[in-house]
């Protein structure tokens, strides 16, 4: 239970899940509330019970430590739940920043809110939050994609679909793979597309690059302690192009020519016919299609183009 005007916090005596943020880095920011819950539970599930050992150690707290990590996750969940079936409390708890982002956790929670046990979030140190906040490319809605995955098309494709968004996009980034990450920045022709790259984040050497993506690789580039921490970094939204009148009512009149040509000819005949006309690339007008057919204007049995 606790108290909002005095910060006191006890652990209930109905035996919970408590999912506790840690430090990123700076010790300052584990929280007195952590510290108790952490002091007061009959567990601590950790994603590294060496790095929470030390991280007891250094807050003085001695308890039993269940390792609960991203290869046992399905296994350690039942033996969690076993615990809390006995009536103990348990504090889950990940290597830094808060479980379940970008770190295991989710399939716990899962379970355990399922089985009808309480869940309580400790909110804490985020590394999300504090490039998003050091950035200054955040006013309202952005979009946490986490890492990426290491290799393969799925990364690159990955990538172009995120950096096609309005929204600013937050990414991790391990160290040895962030020159590779801007690299694919720029073969993406995101060189002007302005970034904020944060390194070490709350550490001694808490770094911050920001600039457009040209300027912000040549740093990383320039920067002999870049394989050393991880990275977390905001990417602005792609610009909303604003249209003029000219603009909407030709694309107005194009749809209107599409949609008529489709009462005559098929698809891809209308698709050969406005590209020869308008000069208009045959990609883009073949999506102006599918989005007509999005919109319900057309049938779907009108829409049978090819992509090649």
């Amino acid at each position: 239970m606790q108290d909002s005007d005095s910060g006191d916090f006890q652990v209930s005596a109905v035996p919970s899940l408590y999912v506790v943020a840690t430090p990123i880095g700076n010790l300052g920011d584990m929280t007195p509330r952590a510290r108790q819950v952490l002091m007061s539970v009959d567990r601590i599930a950790a994603e590294d019970t060496r790095n929470t050992g030390r991280l007891l150690e250094k807050l003085g707290i001695r308890k039993p430590l269940m390792a609960h990590h991203a290869h046992n996750e399905k296994q350690s969940a039942e033996g969690i739940l076993a615990c809390l079936e006995r009536g103990e409390s348990i504090a889950l708890v990940s290597d830094a920043g808060t479980p379940a982002v970008s770190d295991p956790g989710a399939v716990v929670v899962r379970r355990v809110a399922a089985a009808g046990f309480t869940v309580v979030p400790l909110p804490g140190a985020s590394s999300v939050l504090a490039v998003v906040a050091a950035s200054g490319l955040v006013d309202g809605a952005f979009t946490f994609r986490g890492f990426l995955p290491a290799k393969g098309r799925d990364r690159l494709d990955g990538l172009k679909r995120f950096l096609d968004c309005a929204e600013p996009q937050v990414l991790f980034e391990a160290p040895h793979r962030i020159r590779q990450l801007m690299d694919e920045l720029l073969t993406l022709n995101l060189g002007e597309r302005a970034i904020c790259a944060g390194r070490e984040l709350t550490k001694q050497f808490e770094t911050f690059y920001r600039g457009s993506t040209a300027q912000v690789a040549e740093q990383v580039a320039g920067d002999a302690n870049a394989d050393r921490g991880e990275w977390a970094l905001v990417i602005e939204g792609k610009p909303v192009v604003v249209q003029t009148e000219g603009e909407m009512q030709a694309n107005t009149s194009l749809d209107a020519w599409i949609v008529a040509l489709l009462e005559e000819l098929p698809s891809k005949s209308v698709v050969k016919m406005v590209t020869q006309v308008t000069g208009l690339p045959k990609n883009q007008v073949y999506a102006r299609v599918l989005e007509l057919k999005d919109k319900g204007v057309l049938d779907d049995s009108e829409v049978d183009i090819p992509k090649s």
